[in-house]
């Protein structure tokens, strides 16, 4: 019989609530409790007073296999998602082929299973071959595994496929995933329209295109029931009109990613193609927007967004580079920068990157009930370092790439089983 207990910690589970010291006590790769005392013939770990807290729930990556694994290949992925902490993540659909078949869903999840790290959820395609057009069979879809729908990096453009979509999917309980961007308006640009664009002569993406296809999809979702999720939301526009939605008690829910709350379109400096990402990084004042709408919950999750690139996508004349950030190895230290710049509290941020987008999902993840799997994630929430490309054990097209941060990962267990530290 395994018996652990970690000791030593401060421990936060922002479902229940609980915020302070004890032992948590895991048998046979289950959370047994949280106790005061350290049961007989346990395994002691000390947390040498780190923070110990639900493993992260990452609900926005892209994977690269089947496909591109000269990208990241799935033992890429999850060795990146273990060392950032990440122990649950939801998979994009918009692999090569794309996951629109049952036994395409069912590759995926078995494949990264065996690695034994990561439990890996797939959103499914909502449409065939994530091309926008016709509706992939979602119900056989749910049966083979998928938790969501959508068409990953792209938007399901045409209106009357979305409306389809999200009546055909409220009739299995599932939520509708937009990548919200009005493609027509979008077409051909290459960072966030405006003065700085014009300096280095690029072609811009109108905030607009985002407010557009919000606005249209929170029509569809009153006119349908049904729920809508509007992924790595990036300006104010948007989500003004989110929150107005949520106010009047519609199914409409987002979230964002750390680009777009810790960096704005400053960052693409001298055309650094690391930071051409999708949507592109926006203005000061629409991160700060996006700051707000974490702290006033408009936004109900943060996710990596992570999107592995290899060297030859990213190393071309800004306007040929290919869109994309890899992001789980910095989800968490991005994220605490919110904690210490005093935006949020640790457990509100903690909240967004566990239950609040497990709860989305409709899984038990992301908390430390007893019963549940052992998934957690032990860090040091002050402890200073640098990101470098050079040193992440996946992807490396972080825009991150040279920002100081604060919090470090010291250790990940899935299912009691350390897999990282």
């Amino acid at each position: 019989m395994t018996l652990l207990a970690f000791t030593g910690a401060r421990i936060v589970d922002p479902a229940s609530g609980h915020d302070g010291p004890g032992v948590l006590v895991v048998r046979e790769g289950l959370i047994e409790g949280i106790a005061e005392a350290v049961p007989a013939a346990a395994e002691v770990i000390d947390c040498a007073g780190a923070v110990l807290a639900p493993g992260l729930v990452d609900m926005r990556v892209g994977l690269r296999e089947p496909g591109e694994e000269h990208k990241e290949s799935l033992a890429g992925l999850a060795a990146a998602a273990a060392a950032g902490g990440v122990t649950t993540l939801m998979a994009l659909p918009d692999t090569d082929p794309p996951l629109d078949e049952p036994a395409l869903v069912q590759f995926v999840a078995r494949r990264a299973a065996a690695f034994g790290s990561v439990t890996v959820l797939p959103c499914a395609a909502a449409t065939r071959g994530c091309a926008g057009r016709e509706l992939a069979e979602m119900g056989l879809l749910k049966e083979a595994g998928a938790v969501a729908f959508g068409d990953g990096r792209q938007a399901i453009a045409d209106a009357r496929t979305m409306r389809l979509a999200l009546a055909y999917a409220r009739g299995f309980g599932a939520m509708i995933v937009q990548h919200p961007e009005e493609p027509s308006l979008a077409a051909g640009g290459a960072m966030n329209e405006g003065e700085l664009a014009t300096r280095l002569g690029l072609p811009g993406i109108p905030a607009a295109a985002e407010a557009l296809m919000v606005a249209r999809d929170v029509r569809l979702a009153q006119l349908t029931g049904g729920h809508v999720h509007f992924a790595h939301v990036s300006t104010a526009e948007a989500l003004d009109l989110i929150r107005r939605a949520k106010a009047e008690g519609m199914r409409v829910s987002c979230d964002t990613a750390p680009p777009y709350f810790d960096l704005n379109e400053t960052a693409v400096g001298e055309w650094r193609t690391y930071a051409k990402l999708s949507p592109p990084l926006r203005t000061e004042a629409d991160r700060q927007a996006v700051v707000a709408a974490l702290a006033d919950g408009t936004i109900d999750a943060i996710a990596s967004d992570h999107q592995p690139q290899d060297t030859d996508a990213k190393r071309l004349p800004f306007t040929q580079a290919e869109p994309g950030g890899a992001g789980l190895e910095t989800l968490l230290a991005v994220t605490l920068g919110l904690v210490h710049g005093g935006a949020l509290t640790l457990k509100a941020a903690l909240a967004l990157l566990t239950v609040r987008p497990a709860s989305l999902l409709g899984i038990e993840a992301g908390r430390l009930a007893p019963g549940q799997p052992a998934d957690l994630v032990l860090f040091d929430p002050d402890r200073a370092w640098q990101v470098r490309e050079e040193a992440l054990v996946g992807a490396r097209n972080t825009p991150f790439d040279g920002r100081p941060v604060q919090g470090r990962v010291l250790g990940t267990w899935k299912a009691g089983r350390r897999v990282f530290g």
